[in-house]
């Protein structure tokens, strides 16, 4: 199910975007196909790519990047409404700064900073977690939700809301590794850092979603108390399944 030909979409100008569709959720319903999509950003979109999403009739897209990302590569979908969650990025900032103070950037310090990362989403950013789900509730249509790499900030949401629809772990992790055959490096990247530091930046590893998940377990009590946490009743989980998993 993982490689299932229609989950992946070659487009020119976004090299992560893919569907959600077909997990197997609560009671073995499967996750609707066609309903949510996650991406890397789309502001790089062709003519071509633009008339292939269209056909997937999107109707929603949920921007989890930072401020000056959105203005650095703005986008529109034509019929599609834009909503920003904005998550600041902090881990480049981090080790530019390690850079700049004369600290020697090893691979061993760029994934904890990593792992600090998916630590910080988990406890940090719930409240911006918790609206993602408050629009997934009343969203009408497929959607779609990215950040820059489409990776993270993208990879720890498309987790929750699996988690949510009751799909196992272990499909979960696999769906976030696929990052790792999908994603192309953009050719310039203007940082001060290492090229071999930037590249571990640039891949995921199953360490970095093991660290959020062991993080909702610890401070959290599991996913079903984080879940409440972010808002989220016994009522809307229902109706989150009603709307995107199969009946």
């Amino acid at each position: 199910m993982l490689r299932h030909p229609n989950r992946i979409y070659r487009l020119q100008g976004a090299t992560n975007f893919r569907d959600l569709g077909g997990y197997a959720g609560l009671e073995g319903r499967p996750v609707r196909w066609r309903r949510l999509f996650r991406s890397d950003h789309l502001g790089g979109l062709t003519a071509d790519d633009h008339a292939s999403l269209a056909k997937l009739g999107l109707n929603w897209s949920f921007d989890f990047r930072g401020n000056s990302e959105r203005a650095a590569t703005p986008y529109q979908l034509p019929g599609v409404v834009q909503h920003s969650l904005a998550i600041e990025p902090t881990v480049v900032q981090r080790m530019e700064a390690m850079e700049a103070a004369g600290r020697e950037l090893t691979e061993a310090i760029v994934v904890e900073l990593m792992n600090d990362l998916y630590r910080s989403l988990v406890n940090d950013q719930a409240s911006r977690f918790a609206q993602f789900f408050e629009h997934l509730l009343r969203a009408e249509g497929p959607l779609v939700f990215h950040c820059t790499a489409g990776k993270d900030r993208t990879g720890v949401a498309a987790a929750l809301v699996l988690l949510a629809l009751g799909v196992s772990r272990d499909q979960i992790m696999q769906d976030y590794l696929l990052t790792n055959e999908l994603l192309e490096r953009p050719m310039h990247f203007g940082s001060p850092v290492p090229s071999d530091a930037l590249a571990v930046l640039w891949r995921v590893q199953k360490s970095y979603l093991d660290t959020a998940l062991q993080t909702i377990d610890a401070d959290h009590g599991g996913v079903d108390s984080y879940l409440r946490h972010l808002g989220l009743t016994r009522a809307e989980l229902d109706t989150l399944a009603d709307k995107y998993l199969e009946s």
